[in-house]
């Protein structure tokens, strides 16, 4: 029987069931998506109660609530005050009048909900990535589901398009913007004639566009027309021959004038009006291009960031939150597991700042194991500034650093051998297969692998600690819905 015909939840008919069962999924099918290429492997859950008297249902295909059972049951199964909103008229004439609910605050998830007249109370739920630049796109992301669901149970069944999952799938740009026009409308009112899709494609066009061989470095300032006055010209282009934004080759050739400098090119969203100092006025939108990606800012406030044409919600800094966890689940000391993973971390960001590879063995045997490579004697502690910096250069040379669990550096240039094993990934390097193969003969080796143009790996007894999928990736389907109650008596 097709899970949208088994009857775990009641409703007014199975037709009815069905076409509800197809709105969640169609929804958690293009939010998952599109936040996973936004932000990587994301889940996405939602309760919800499509009347006022109806019981509280749930839909968690990956299991991304798991753990949250309490929570869940103190705040809809032991109380009914959520069941009572005044605001509410729950009349589907008025699905488009969102009253906001309170985020529960759950650990390392973010969720948006709200009351309205298709669909009485609804909360959706995704996972927090370590790495995010704000949160404010996810949320808005997550706020656009809300309205969605409300617009579809606000149709009758054979209405329905289900075109809302590929809304989400695609809503990158739109999070962005909309995450933007929240910051202006609180920062400068309604009263701005300043457009941000225009900004935003812009700025992913100039991304794209090479001068000379180069990718673009510098910064660009997006200032309301109202708030020129507060910016500091060093240079105001005449006029009538200022560059349009459109043009988008000519702007790349004046970021030269500002590249790898304290200056900024001006823009109003229409012209390039002129170069100014780092001064910034009361409200401004920033695009800073430094190569092969980049970061929006609002402010001095980091929005997403940019790269291959496209938003995406990374720092581009490794957070290394599996290392941290590998390091707490060994033999260490917390201490001592505190200094190593500093140690690693400031030794990953300098090779990401200076855009070269390395790999870093961390290695937890009592006695570190011997490889192959130039040994030091004696070792070098990490814990001083000095012998870490130069550890960070002697890093750029092929082959790995050794750490040992005494937080010295015992060799570098090092050679990481092993056997071949059905684990190896080949559309990887010789850097990242040869830490597989390393680890999987050595189980208290952690590999660190800082590729140049790829994210930080974490390898672990032949495992990619960050590429292991902890859940189960579902293909478009419908899935179940329960009752919470089933749910949390699990």
């Amino acid at each position: 029987m097709p899970l949208a015909d088994r009857p775990t939840w009641p409703m007014e008919n199975r037709a009815r069931q069905s076409f509800v069962c197809r709105c969640v999924s169609d929804i958690l099918n293009g939010l998952s998506d599109g936040l996973t290429h936004f932000s990587g492997p994301s889940r996405v859950a939602v309760v919800f109660a499509l009347r006022p008297d109806s019981p509280m249902v749930l839909c968690d295909p990956q299991n991304l609530l798991k753990g949250h059972e309490p929570i869940f049951k103190n705040l809809y199964l032991d109380t009914q005050k959520w069941r009572v909103n005044e605001k509410v008229r729950f009349d589907r004439k008025h699905f488009a009048e969102i009253i906001p609910v309170k985020d529960p605050g759950l650990a390392g998830l973010l969720s948006n909900g709200g009351y309205s007249g298709s669909v009485f109370f609804q909360q959706w739920f995704t996972e927090q990535h370590p790495d995010l630049c704000s949160t404010g796109p996810t949320e808005c992301w997550l706020e656009h589901a809300v309205w969605r669901f409300s617009h579809d149970l606000a149709n009758d069944v054979e209405l329905y398009t289900g075109i809302s999952g590929y809304f989400l799938k695609e809503y990158a740009a739109h999070a962005v913007r909309d995450h933007i026009i929240d910051l202006m409308n609180v920062l400068l009112g309604w009263d701005t004639s300043m457009r941000v899709y225009p900004i935003l494609d812009a700025v992913l066009m100039i991304s794209e566009t090479q001068e000379e061989g180069a990718w673009p470095e510098g910064r660009l300032l997006f200032v309301d027309p109202g708030m020129l006055d507060q910016v500091k010209f060093l240079v105001k282009f005449q006029e009538e021959l200022r560059p349009q934004l459109i043009n988008y080759k000519h702007v790349r050739k004046l970021l030269l004038t500002v590249e790898r400098s304290g200056r900024s090119l001006v823009s109003d969203g229409r012209a390039i009006l002129g170069i100014s100092d780092d001064t910034l006025p009361a409200f401004s939108v920033c695009a800073d291009f430094r190569g092969r990606h980049g970061f929006l800012r609002v402010n001095r406030n980091k929005v997403c960031s940019f790269a291959d044409g496209k938003f995406n919600s990374t720092t581009y800094q490794a957070k290394l939150v599996q290392l941290e966890e590998l390091l707490l689940e060994s033999n260490l000391k917390r201490f001592d597991c505190y200094y190593i993973f500093k140690i690693v971390v400031s030794l990953v960001q300098h090779a990401q700042r200076r855009k070269h590879g390395c790999a870093i063995v961390i290695d937890l045997n009592d006695q570190p194991i011997r490889i192959s490579g130039q040994s030091l004697s004696p070792p070098l502690d990490l814990r001083k500034p000095y012998t870490l910096k130069l550890a960070k250069s002697l890093a750029k040379v092929d082959g790995a650093i050794h750490l040992g669990a005494d937080m010295h550096l015992h060799g570098f240039a090092c050679l990481l051998d092993g056997r071949a094993f059905d684990g190896e990934d080949l559309a990887r390097g010789a850097r990242y297969n040869s830490a597989l193969r390393f680890t999987a003969e050595h189980p208290k080796i952690i590999v660190v692998v800082v590729s140049s143009d790829r994210p930080v790996s974490v390898i672990h007894q032949g495992l990619d600690v960050q590429g292991v999928c902890a859940w189960p990736q579902q293909p478009g389907c419908l899935y179940q819905i329960e009752r919470l109650e089933d749910w949390v008596g699990r």
